[in-house]
């Protein structure tokens, strides 16, 4: 009986069960880790490049301040009335804009 069942479980190698394995774990994280971070660093850049003038955001280190120019690397924000900072690009977080309540229900 023993035998049968030896003979039965040798007839699929234990590499091609093994390599399996592997690819399914290496495509699971590729999907739920390595993908979502590069469509965040995406999203960012298109951020970091369309920002503009007028615009209100939040530094990397929680600073809040309105777009008072943009140049080529670089960001001016007014934080406050004549208080006027520049950042890196890269320094901006995201944008601070308050949703209405009415959107947010």
């Amino acid at each position: 009986m023993h035998a049968l069942l030896a003979q039965a479980t040798s007839q699929i190698p234990q590499s091609v069960f093994t390599f399996a394995l592997w690819g399914g774990v290496l495509a699971v994280m590729y999907f739920f880790m390595i993908r979502p971070q590069q469509k965040k660093a995406k999203d960012q850049k298109n951020f970091v490049n369309s920002m503009k003038k007028g615009d209100s955001v939040v530094t990397i280190g929680g600073l809040h301040g309105k777009i008072v120019s943009v140049e080529a690397t670089t960001v001016t924000l007014e934080v406050d009335r004549g208080t006027k900072l520049t950042f890196e690009k890269s320094a901006i977080s995201r944008e601070a804009t308050v949703k209405p309540e009415a959107e947010k229900a």
